[in-house]
């Protein structure tokens, strides 16, 4: 039991909390958390299309991401063109097979995973990294790597809006970027960085995918979390 200044201290720490009326309520907190916790990465979707107003609310969420500097650098385009969607299929099924026989003894266990679900989904949308990112300099003169976080941002708000509105997405990596980008026109200098399946689904995995398949497991926060150096791990804030 706390007591002394140790008591004061989290009193006062309670009764700030309680006094912050730049908090959402507690159902409004609860739903942000939930959205979190049940976000999917999903492979299996129904082919029903999705509502055009629930997708502009979802790609405006997208586009209120941050970005360093404001720079905005994604770039979504939508997939509308029956032979174009297969052909970024192709891709990634190619992809698929070279994947595979990287991961030598674990080929014939990856082979059986399924991957992407660009064939069955509603929507399906490449987000990509602008051209001329060479001319911001602010917040990237020493990570100029900040332009592809900036569009994980984005793609991380239109996730969690999806899942918000009952609608699953999958992110997929696997294709060969100068091939997608030219089969999309991508101009030199930009580059494509995810497929995005997006449609409705029957039903959201209970876990990760992966760990349901046996293919990896979640990492506990407490190991991830360092106490001022790295490797010195810290206990959760309590």
């Amino acid at each position: 039991m706390l007591s002394g200044p140790a008591f004061r201290r989290r009193k006062e720490l309670t009764c700030d909390a309680m006094n912050n009326h730049h908090r959402f309520s507690d159902a409004e907190r609860a739903a942000i958390y939930r959205v979190i916790a049940e976000r999917r990465d999903m492979r299996h979707f129904l082919p029903d299309p999705v509502d055009p107003a629930v997708l502009k609310r979802l790609l405006t969420a997208a586009h209120q991401a941050p970005s360093v500097g404001l720079m905005q650098p994604w770039r979504f385009i939508r997939i509308t063109d029956t032979q174009l969607r297969s052909a970024v299929a192709s891709l990634v099924e190619e992809e698929r097979y070279r994947t595979a026989d990287a991961l030598a003894e674990r080929s014939d266990e990856f082979m059986r995973l399924k991957v992407d679900g660009i064939l069955e989904c509603g929507e399906l949308l490449v987000a990509a990294l602008s051209d001329q990112r060479e001319q911001h300099i602010f917040g990237r003169r020493t990570l100029p790597e900040m332009d592809l976080a900036s569009v994980a941002c984005a793609i991380q708000n239109l996730w969690l809006a999806a899942r918000a509105e009952g609608l699953g997405m999958g992110w997929v990596s696997l294709f060969d970027p100068a091939r997608l980008a030219g089969l999309l026109a991508i101009p030199a200098g930009g580059k494509p960085i995810a497929i995005l399946c997006l449609g409705h689904v029957e039903a959201f995995y209970p876990a990760p995918m992966l760990k349901l398949a046996g293919w990896a497991e979640e990492r506990p926060l407490q190991e991830l979390l360092f106490h001022n150096h790295w490797n010195n791990t810290a206990p959760l804030p309590e």
